[in-house]
């Protein structure tokens, strides 16, 4: 590949972790003031699954996996997508797209918990410091007047945090699980599985399925982008930068990602960006980069040799 081709396949590849990802938000939040959310999320994912394998089938890329494989993609797909997008999903009925995108840009610090609890390991000190300012952050986020006042948006919140426990939880599951070489029919396994089980979900919950042609243009728009870009694109591009460009460099998705969620909410949906809803992006977000710092916290270093 040559170099300025290289550099314009990862231009465009940030641009989709950043803004398509980004988008995901107001795409959701869009469809699910019309569709029901556990069935909205069963059709994107098992759409986008179904589509992955035809594509990694033209690729002629293998689809047969092992047994254990094929149970490791169910509970990753469980982990991620049927609890972890699923009832996102679903607490977008009752909070703001922005507002959603930026409490879940925590993640690394309950990531960082969890490894902390189950699996002993330390906590650096930048890591430390980046815990107590995601916490802060966090609580001047939910604490607002403006969100908790509104209807639903407690519980909201409540299952939005819990959905990003189960993100963390799978992402510790999948360091060390069995699961199909391949990152391409890995994530098409997980999708499928986890669509599935959203489509059991729905039926469980008695949701009303309907047909895309009877769906406003705005929410087949929604969808549509949802499925190609939200769910096969980006993902492609993600794992296209961890080959090309440092991890660091990946891991700016998540300072990008609720700042393009809060814009484009505020554009298309007017939703309300107050002063303390500002002031909480830019402690958690710093938190959030403490965390994800390789570099030591001079200071400490010093004072603890000192010791």
């Amino acid at each position: 590949m040559s170099s300025s081709k290289n550099t314009i396949l990862i231009i465009l590849a940030f641009f989709s972790i950043y803004v398509i990802w980004g988008s995901t938000y107001l795409l959701n939040k869009i469809a699910v003031t019309e569709l029901p959310p556990f069935m909205l999320a069963s059709m994107r994912f098992i759409t986008a699954g179904v589509l992955i394998f035809i594509i990694a089938k033209l690729m002629g890329k293998p689809l047969a996996i092992t047994k254990r494989q094929l149970i490791n993609t169910a509970i990753a797909g469980f982990l991620f997508l049927t609890f972890g997008n699923g009832i996102v999903v679903w607490a977008l009925k009752y909070v703001d797209s922005g507002f959603a995108a930026l409490e879940i840009s925590a993640q690394p610090l309950v990531v960082l918990i969890l490894m902390r609890v189950f699996q002993g390991k330390k906590i650096k000190a930048m890591s430390v410091l980046g815990v107590i300012l995601g916490i802060i952050g966090i609580y001047l986020l939910v604490s607002q007047n403006e969100v908790v006042s509104k209807e639903g948006s407690v519980l909201g919140m409540i299952m939005i945090f819990v959905c990003m426990v189960s993100w963390a939880t799978g992402s510790l599951f999948v360091g060390k699980a069995d699961l199909p070489s391949n990152y391409f029919v890995n994530t098409g396994y997980q999708m499928l599985m986890g669509g599935v089980m959203l489509l059991v979900l729905s039926l469980l919950f008695g949701e009303s399925w309907s047909s895309p042609h009877v769906w406003s243009e705005k929410v087949q728009w929604s969808m549509l982008l949802l499925v190609v870009f939200g769910s096969i694109v980006a993902f492609t591009s993600f794992n296209f930068l961890l080959k090309r460009v440092s991890p660091e460099k990946v891991a700016t998705s998540t300072y990008v990602n609720p700042i393009i969620a809060l814009l484009l909410g505020w554009y298309f949906l007017n939703e309300v960006i107050t002063t303390q809803s500002i002031i909480a992006a830019i402690v958690l977000l710093t938190g959030v980069y403490f965390i994800n710092t390789k570099k030591k916290l001079v200071l400490f270093a010093r004072f603890r040799n000192r010791i």
